[in-house]
């Protein structure tokens, strides 16, 4: 008797009222969820955070950069004191460098100095002044300069970083010293890394020692170069 009256004030059996109990639960439950899960604007701060912390540990860590030689430069600057100053470049052989960040941490570099160039206005890229930019070019290539024909290469190779400023093992005509490489710059804009420097050394400690004769035509001792190595990450 008691299941008769309880069917017959029912609307639907016990067995679909429980299914209607627990559907009802649940859909309590996922709005309960929707309600307190995170907002829009929750998630796209975890995204940024995300994205941050990601960049945060790629800086972090040492990165090798693939140079790309023909993409990169080496420009020089030489200085006649009473008189004027030439520049030029010279192209970069090789080059490998590791970097963290926006610091170098190895690395060497290597030029051909069978490619010196000059780019001054005294010996501008014009037919009328060819055979004077060759001679000078000539002039830096022999025995007295660079003595290119015994020496092609001339390189950098890093020893030790502090901050921007990396010293190593500068080695021209076949000599070595110790030199500084200063203002050490690293960015990378769309895919492109480049790492620039400045290197100037005095260049009797090479052997390049060329004088004038004159003491109102001095050549200074000191050669100054413009170093911008481009490239882009390994993968």
């Amino acid at each position: 008797m008691e299941y008769f009256f309880y069917f017959r004030r029912s609307k639907h059996p016990p067995n679909m009222t429980m299914k209607l109990q627990t559907l009802t639960i649940a859909a309590l439950a996922a709005t309960f969820l929707v309600a307190c899960g995170p907002s829009e604007a929750e998630i796209a701060a975890a995204k940024e955070q995300a994205v941050a912390d990601s960049l945060a540990t790629l800086a972090a860590s040492e990165r090798t950069v693939n140079v790309d030689a023909a993409a990169s430069t080496v420009n020089w600057k030489g200085t006649m004191l009473g008189i004027k100053s030439h520049n030029g470049t010279v192209a970069l052989s090789d080059a490998n460098l590791v970097v963290k960040g926006p610091s170098v941490v190895s690395g060497r570099f290597t030029v051909d100095m069978r490619t010196i160039t000059a780019l001054d206005a005294a010996y501008a890229a014009d037919d009328a002044k060819e055979g004077t930019r060759a001679m000078l070019i000539v002039h830096l290539s022999g025995a007295d300069f660079f003595d290119v024909a015994n020496h092609q290469k001339a390189s950098f190779e890093i020893g030790s970083v502090d901050g921007s400023t990396a010293t190593g093992k500068l080695t021209v005509r076949g000599t070595t010293n110790e030199e500084k490489v200063t203002d050490i710059a690293v960015s990378e804009e769309n895919g492109v890394v480049k790492v620039t420097g400045k290197l100037a050394f005095d260049r009797q400690k090479y052997g390049v020692a060329w004088s004038s004769g004159s003491k109102d035509a001095v050549l200074n001792d000191i050669i100054e170069m413009d170093i911008v190595l481009s490239g882009s990450f390994a993968q």
